[in-house]
């Protein structure tokens, strides 16, 4: 499994959609996700990511301070960062904040807004990715807004069919569908990124550059593979042939952080995952990851998460 894969199943995205909108011309509306729009699918994420489906028509999308961006029909946009932002026909007009325009959704539905001046029309999914452990090299590696065309993708007509009727389905109070959100957002996202990655510069940085990069990407898929062992930068720059000095440096420029602050950084993260699926004791699983003592252990996990190993098992429960 490669490293990306490796953090996908660590942190476990979540995603749904709680809202459905047609717009007609002139529209132009401001918002940002927040914690209680997930709570139908997912209670209260540490960390989202803003999602905005475009079924029919158009619109343009630009966050505070960045660039505006054209979204078409069939076009997939994600927030990694999940900035305030603006969305409509003409940003030029002054956005209505969402929260003012929103139908409360009836038992079991979701949200729904019908708004604009009678032009044009534009039908939306808005939604997100939620994670209780997101994984903060990947994040800061990801660009403010990612836009994806999901009919060039390989699947895109069995995605976006499915997508429209799992939305269907929410829509008319039957929540199983939820779980195809979940997984088609997630399938989106990856593609997303991967079409992302793909276009990067030569000289980009950041952990998704290092994952391209032959010897950082070997060493970063063999800390993932291996994380208990007892690594130094010295035995990971031979893993990869290259010398200590060069190894540290190029690891360190492209990811962000020294090699040993990276797998002091993936150990936690695993052990976030055990701790919420209940594998063992906080001594067990301190050992299972490479520490050994639980003090070591809970020192450590308390630095990242704030919390103890014990008061974040149960927060995740």
């Amino acid at each position: 499994m490669d490293a990306f894969s490796d953090v996908l199943r660590v942190i476990r995205l979540s995603g749904g959609v709680f809202l459905e909108a047609e717009f007609t011309a002139p529209w132009c509306i401001s918002g940002k996700v927040s914690a209680d729009d997930c709570k139908p699918f997912l209670l209260a994420p540490r960390h989202v990511i803003a999602s905005h489906f475009v079924a029919a028509g158009c619109m343009r999308l630009r966050i505070e301070g960045g660039d505006t961006i054209n979204v078409r029909a069939g076009e997939f946009v994600l927030l990694p960062h999940n900035d305030a932002h603006s969305f409509g026909s003409d940003l030029d007009d002054a956005p209505t904040p969402a929260r003012e325009v929103i139908q409360p959704p009836q038992v079991g539905g979701i949200s729904r807004i019908k708004y604009g001046g009678g032009g044009v029309a534009t039908q939306l999914l808005c939604g997100f990715l939620g994670s209780d452990t997101p994984f903060s090299p990947l994040l800061s590696a990801l660009p403010p807004v990612l836009k994806l065309e999901v009919r060039s993708t390989a699947s895109g007509a069995w995605i976006e069919s499915s997508f429209r009727f799992a939305v269907s389905e929410i829509a008319a109070g039957r929540l199983g569908s939820a779980t195809v959100i979940a997984k088609l957002s997630e399938l989106l996202f990856v593609e997303a990124v991967s079409q992302f990655v793909a276009s990067l510069p030569a000289d980009r940085r950041g952990w998704l550059a290092g994952l391209r990069d032959p010897q950082i990407g070997r060493a970063l898929a063999v800390l993932h593979a291996r994380p208990t062992e007892a690594w130094t930068a010295e035995a990971l720059a031979l893993e990869v042939g290259m010398s200590r000095s060069a190894f540290a440096e190029r690891f360190s420029t492209l990811v962000g952080q020294p090699p040993m602050q990276y797998l002091t950084l993936w150990r936690m993260h695993v052990a976030a995952l055990h701790l919420r699926e209940g594998r063992g004791s906080v001594a067990q699983i301190g050992f299972a990851i490479g520490y050994e003592s639980e003090a070591a252990f809970s020192r450590a996990f308390k630095r990242q998460f704030g919390a103890s190993p014990g008061s974040w098992r149960r927060q995740a429960g």
